[in-house]
């Protein structure tokens, strides 16, 4: 993690888990991973951080701002399904030991990240492993098009 500039703006309009998810993806791409946030892998189910590793690993990192954000929020056992891989993003003032056993953890902030301990590797199924695959790429290929040509869904 870096130091942040005190006079940037850049981050004050962003929620708290939001900034976790911008430091997670700029480590995640340090890592040469494509990182995509806010994805939804099923309705009803919306992951902060979903990563294609070089290996073509998927990884899902669940960022937590604070306790309550935690103790809210029991959706995260169905994102398992959708990974490789599962990570806790949280930053440096989060309590650890609210955190289930089995999951990677990464310290966050919104300027950066640190991998603390890796998540143990579960594959997925082939069939499953694709439809994400092509699920991921065709959200990533939609936003970029709409930062590109925003005209280009209204036509």
């Amino acid at each position: 993690m870096s130091d942040p500039d005190p006079t940037s703006d850049e981050l004050t309009a962003l929620k708290p888990g939001q900034r976790l998810a911008r430091g997670v993806s700029r480590l995640l791409t340090s890592m040469g991973h494509a990182a995509l946030s806010e994805f939804v892998p099923q309705p009803g189910l919306r992951v902060d951080v979903v990563s294609i590793s070089p290996k073509g690993e998927i990884w899902v990192i669940e960022c937590k701002s604070c306790r309550a954000d935690f103790v809210s929020d029991r959706k995260w056992q169905s994102y398992l399904a959708y990974c490789d891989r599962f990570f806790w993003a949280v930053d440096p003032d989060f309590p650890d030991a609210l955190l289930p056993e089995g999951g990677g953890l990464i310290r966050a902030d919104g300027w950066g990240a640190e991998m603390i301990r890796m998540a143990p590797e579960t594959r997925l199924a082939a069939a499953r492993r694709s439809r994400i695959l092509r699920d991921i790429s065709r959200v990533s290929t939609t936003r970029l098009l709409a930062l590109t040509d925003p005209h280009a869904f209204s036509a």
